[in-house]
């Protein structure tokens, strides 16, 4: 899957979620979320897209592990990074929980389109 397109795969799935769990949950106001959701990925799609070509051409176990670390650290950063965008205190779990959520529909997203 060329870059681009799982760039906005990933907004196209992830923007939503995030936008409905801080707004329902951290009654943010949908734009506020949504700005939010996007500058995350921006911060973090491009950085582990790239990481991952290195292991693209290796053995399948190798790349699936450092996608799943990947992964998890995408999740850790982008659950760090809403708190000072989005006013919500570090210490709650919905940055985390928005995060995680967000990332598991875009991987199971990216996973059904064969990329």
């Amino acid at each position: 899957m060329p870059y681009a397109l799982a760039l906005a795969l990933t907004l196209l799935v992830e923007v939503p979620v995030y936008t409905a769990a801080l707004t329902r949950a951290g009654g943010l106001r949908p734009s506020r979320a949504a700005g939010a959701a996007v500058l995350v990925n921006l911060a973090t799609h491009p950085l582990l897209w790239w990481s991952l070509r290195a292991y693209a051409a290796g053995p399948a176990a190798a790349y699936w592990t450092a996608f799943g670390l990947g992964e998890a650290g995408v999740c850790l950063a982008e659950g760090a990074l809403l708190a000072p965008l989005t006013g919500l205190a570090p210490r709650t779990a919905l940055p985390w929980a928005a995060s995680a959520t967000a990332n598991a529909a875009s991987v199971l997203a990216g996973l059904l389109l064969g990329g």
